[in-house]
């Protein structure tokens, strides 16, 4: 069952995938443009990981425009470089809404407006103070859905249900083992990410085995399986 969904997902992936180094970074434009937005906004966006990842998770990563500006700040962690010394924490690695390793993004959560403009600053503390700003480990964390989960948890303005498939998201920062639900609406129990339980009004019921998770959301009618995700009404 744990292993089930992602081969599905990777037999459904056409071979000969995209090399990183030549995938396309071009904007695909589907959040609003800066320049012609004058509020501020937030935004989550998540693209499938490159490689054999993909079939297990997605990669999630934060941008940000405060109002007025005419562009996008985009910050993530990445595992590329930093065995040779280099930060994990990437600004402007790429476009805000660039593809990832050739995986089209989608934007899970935004927030415009008052609400975004107060959080931006809020999210830029939160940067600052991530405890893993030099590390990056594939599995179980901390990684780059461990980094947008910390800023989740930091920033009441940025409350939301990250993606099941968000493998590393259950890594709650310091080896702490309770934490809120990243919706704030449930609480969750995790054993460095690799054994817990989530029970939350807009997550529903996860349960996370060796980083992948088994749930459902009755609220949306919905089941979470390991590598596909949510699948229901939303």
């Amino acid at each position: 069952m744990l292993f089930g969904g992602p081969l599905l997902v990777a037999s459904c992936t056409r071979p000969g995938a995209v090399d990183w180094r030549t995938a396309s970074r071009a904007p695909t434009n589907i959040l609003p443009a800066a320049a012609a937005h004058d509020e501020a906004v937030v935004a989550v966006l998540a693209a499938r990981a490159w490689g054999w990842r993909g079939a297990f998770a997605v990669h999630t990563w934060v941008v940000m425009k405060p109002k007025g500006a005419t562009r996008y700040d985009r910050y993530e962690v990445v595992g590329w470089g930093v065995q040779q010394g280099v930060r994990a924490v990437r600004q402007n690695m790429r476009p805000p809404d660039a593809p990832w390793a050739g995986n089209q993004p989608t934007i899970v959560h935004m927030v415009q407006g008052d609400a975004a403009e107060q959080a931006i600053p809020e999210i830029e503390a939160a940067i600052a103070r991530y405890p893993y700003p030099e590390s990056y480990v594939i599995w179980p964390g901390p990684n780059s859905n461990t980094f947008i989960a910390y800023l989740i948890r930091q920033v009441p303005e940025l409350a939301m249900e990250m993606p099941a498939h968000a493998v590393g998201k259950d890594w709650i920062a310091n080896g702490v083992p309770f934490a809120a639900a990243t919706s704030r609406t449930g609480v969750q129990l995790s054993l460095f990410g690799v054994l817990g339980l989530t029970v939350a009004l807009a997550e529903g019921i996860e349960v996370n085995l060796l980083g992948l998770v088994v749930g459902i959301d009755p609220m949306d009618l919905a089941i979470k399986l390991p590598g596909i995700g949510r699948i229901g009404w939303r």
